[in-house]
């Protein structure tokens, strides 16, 4: 009998593709590692924030084409809104509705970038735009809360305008008339009181509840309460943080909004960091010998 030799089958872990489908399963493995451990926070310092700026630059840098195109999202978002503000401020809320409904998946697409370049992975806007699709129930729920807050803010707002003015329901135009008006200070002060209670609600909600949902899988409810408590522990930090995020936007609006296509991107990249940074996971000693 004569022994038949086998060829050796080739080794599949060498192809790309392989390699490429390793480094997708140890991207999963660390989220299902992650998700069973428990949430530590991290102190912050006050040039945290900057760091974490001059991070988002080197993400920008390192993926120049992904942070292009999402800073051509939020560019063409501010336009929209602008020109509903210009020619029909009434809908301007309904707008800025619909651009907190896209902004966070678009924000997502960045956090993923950054993530993958922690991990060592090259960015792809293909993986950056459909990162969300297997968080979308956490992240709905997110977004319906930021929703619900945007609505009643909005409400809150006339409520005070009417308190103050018996005009009826103002317009968006009214609102800005009647604010910038200096005989109208205690009205402003009131309306500036209000504003910045639902802004520090929408901010504190915010702040690292999405990226904590892609990088671990998280609950809304979870990642929403972890977010708070990194401004509660971290107060005057996060208040640096909102404060150079308001500037930066801010100034961004001037010229037609086109710094956003910077700052957009920047910003993205620099909010991960920050959730890096003020977020970490417990991993558990291993089990003793017996």
């Amino acid at each position: 009998m004569t022994a038949t030799s086998s060829k050796p089958a080739p080794d599949a872990l060498s192809t790309p593709d392989a390699s490429e489908a390793r480094q997708a399963e140890a991207i999963a493995n660390r989220v299902k590692a992650q998700t069973a451990q428990p949430v530590q926070l991290q102190p912050l310092r006050l040039a945290d924030p900057f760091r974490w700026l001059m991070r988002g630059l080197d993400d920008v840098r390192a993926a120049p084409g992904i942070a292009a195109f999402y800073g051509l999202c939020f560019w063409g978002m501010a336009v929209v809104l602008g020109w509903v503000f210009r020619t029909r401020p009434e809908y301007t809320m309904s707008m800025a509705s619909g651009c907190l409904l896209l902004g966070p998946f678009l924000a997502m697409g960045l956090y993923d970038t950054s993530r993958r370049r922690e991990a060592g992975l090259k960015p792809e806007l293909s993986e950056s735009l459909t990162c969300w699709d297997s968080h979308m129930g956490s992240m709905g729920m997110l977004v319906l809360v930021l929703v619900v807050l945007e609505l009643l803010w909005g409400r809150a707002s006339l409520v005070v305008f009417a308190v103050f003015f018996n005009t009826g329901m103002p317009s968006t135009t009214g609102v800005l008339q009647a604010v910038f008006n200096p005989q109208n200070w205690s009205f402003v002060a009131v309306y500036a009181v209000v504003g910045g209670v639902f802004a520090a609600l929408v901010f504190s909600t915010s702040v690292v509840s999405i990226p904590m949902i892609l990088d671990s899988d998280t609950d809304a409810l979870t990642a929403g309460i972890t977010s708070m408590r990194v401004v509660l522990e971290n107060p005057l930090v996060m208040l640096l943080w909102g404060a150079l995020i308001t500037i930066l936007v801010v100034a961004s609006l001037w010229f037609w909004g086109v710094g956003l296509l910077l700052a957009g991107p920047v910003l993205g990249f620099a909010s991960w960091h920050a959730y890096r940074a003020a977020v970490s996971r417990v991993t558990p000693p291993p089990p003793a010998a017996a």
